[in-house]
């Protein structure tokens, strides 16, 4: 399904401001409100010249009538200079990109499955299920803390939990397109999307 693929939506500035899916990106480029950006020389694409490109050998493509369109990976607003407040969604899926899939108190990384949420005041004191209430816990620290603060318990958190600043890697669903790398810093990347 070529048209539910993600396309990187850079603005007026080439700054990562969203993630569309190929199909919204292919209206964005009809409606010129965007350009397809080569993301191997950075050339800039109308809907009349991305048209007319064939797609190369074993590149994903979208197959019309009378023609087969290239999946765009990149776009660049054509009228959009600003860095939009998007905010993230809190979600599991995102608190463990938000800690790098680490324990908040020891700092173990065991991967996902030896993890769980922790709720730093837990719900039998009045915790909630928000951003800066709940980080991730190894098995260990999670039984170690119980039902009790960090402080009563004796534990330090390694930082403060807080709503993370959004990037490309909360909106892309377990999909890296290493073609982002060109326009999406390495610290974008550093959570292995799973």
């Amino acid at each position: 399904m070529c048209l539910h693929r993600p396309a990187l939506v850079l603005n007026r500035n080439w700054q990562p401001v969203n993630v569309a899916t190929v199909a919204r990106a292919l209206v964005m480029l009809f409606n010129e409100a965007a350009r397809v950006v080569d993301p191997h020389d950075y050339q800039l694409y109308t809907w009349a010249n991305w048209s007319r490109l064939a797609p190369g050998a074993g590149e994903p493509f979208i197959q019309a009538v009378s023609m087969r369109l290239r999946v765009p990976e990149v776009i660049v607003l054509a009228g959009y200079d600003r860095l939009p407040e998007a905010a993230v969604a809190f979600s599991r899926r995102n608190v463990f990109k938000r800690d790098h899939y680490t324990c908040q108190y020891c700092g173990v990384q065991p991967g996902a499955e030896e993890l769980s949420i922790d709720h730093v005041i837990p719900r039998s004191h009045g915790g909630t299920s928000t951003w800066d209430n709940c980080v991730l816990a190894c098995v260990e620290c999670n039984k170690r803390k119980a039902d009790r603060t960090p402080a009563e318990a004796g534990m330090k958190l390694r930082k403060q939990p807080c709503r993370p600043t959004w990037k490309p890697l909360y909106a892309a669903h377990h999909v890296r397109v290493e073609s982002w790398s060109r326009f999406v810093s390495e610290a974008y990347w550093s959570v292995e999307l799973r």
